[in-house]
């Protein structure tokens, strides 16, 4: 199993205190959290895409790129990439250009967002939800196999044959696919052959069996093997010497940001008791010590049928650098052993 942290960039001020760093600061200190994750052993580190006050991920690529050049081993993801909103052979161009910088590193998790923001800020309908990320998907991955492109469709104007350049070392370049809870993603991915990142943020990850296994079915049926079926999973986390300390230190941020966020969404204002429910030990939130948080990944890798990599989501919450940095060697030095033991010593198919 491959373990990695997923940031947006969050530039939150700190709920208890009022104070806040300056983007430039911020921007500093990730580039130091991806240093970290690449010296302590993880696998993958990924940058949101959002285009809101409170984070400072409108250019994913730029960031992995700056990252690039002070790290050696981890690979370096979106996550995810609006490809609805994006022009496909930018993405390919900056995303190949990046595999190049880091000598191989480089992935796309490409999704269609879970906020709404890109689309009046480039001049989309969001009537096209749906049929602009499927048809640009079919683009990128069109891009991905041909150096020379022909293609046409409802929402770009066609290429006849033009050629697209930077291409990458990889090849083919990762793409994997960015999915929430919509069954009509889980069979599109399956269908293309594409490995899989499920956001799960919220509620008891063995529900979304059903919908992995959907997936994993519609890959059978168009003729991929198992081996090429790969799911991940986008979840919050976060790591503390004790499960109170990190339970503690979480907490207030992330209420303040699903708060502001339920405002606009309907949902009520989060709750400790609701917090504390969902890192329980069928819940979705991976906040705990090392044991703790180790023992749950094992759970849900059982309950969804097996997992090939898991991202923490540590940035939806306001917590100081320092203790950002110790969730990250904990996760890499302390986590990542625990689980792979287990699997080595009682692994399951997948």
């Amino acid at each position: 199993m491959e373990f990695g942290v997923d940031s947006f960039a969050a530039a939150i001020p700190d709920p208890a205190t009022g104070q806040d760093l300056t983007p430039a600061d911020r921007m500093r200190d990730l580039l130091e959290e991806m240093e970290l994750a690449d010296r302590v052993g993880l696998d993958v580190f990924g940058i949101g895409e959002h285009h809101r006050a409170e984070f400072l991920d409108s250019a994913p690529a730029i960031i992995l790129a700056a990252a690039a050049a002070r790290t050696q081993h981890i690979r370096l993801t979106s996550a995810v990439t609006v490809l609805s909103a994006a022009d496909p052979v930018r993405v390919f161009q900056e995303f190949a250009t990046l595999d190049l910088i880091s000598r191989g590193r480089a992935e796309i998790v490409a999704g269609r967002g879970s906020f709404i923001d890109a689309f009046p800020l480039f001049g989309l309908s969001l009537d096209d939800y749906d049929s602009l990320f499927a048809e640009k998907l079919e683009l990128l991955l069109t891009i991905r196999a041909n150096t020379h492109v022909h293609w046409s469709g409802k929402h770009r104007p066609p290429l006849t044959g033009q050629a697209v350049f930077p291409r990458p070392m990889q090849n083919p370049l990762p793409i994997w696919v960015g999915v929430g809870g919509t069954p009509s993603s889980f069979v599109r991915a399956g269908v293309l052959g594409l490995p899989l990142m499920v956001a799960i943020i919220g509620g008891q990850p063995a529900d979304f069996r059903p919908l992995i296994e959907l997936y994993r079915e519609a890959g059978r049926r168009a003729g991929h093997s198992p081996e090429q079926l790969l799911v991940g999973l986008h979840s919050i986390g976060f790591l503390g010497e004790t499960t109170e300390q990190a339970a503690d230190d979480f907490y207030p941020g992330y209420a303040h940001t699903f708060t502001e966020i339920g405002k606009e969404r309907g949902w009520p204002p989060t709750t400790r008791a609701h917090f504390d429910a969902q890192r329980g030990p069928t819940g979705a939130l991976l906040i705990g010590d090392p044991e703790t948080v180790a023992k749950k990944i094992l759970y849900v890798h059982r309950a969804l049928g097996g997992i090939s990599r898991i991202t923490f989501q540590m940035g939806v919450s306001t917590v100081s650098h320092a203790k950002m940095m110790r969730s990250i060697e904990l996760l890499g030095t302390r986590v990542a052993p625990i689980v792979r033991r287990e699997l080595q010593s009682q692994p399951i198919a997948l």
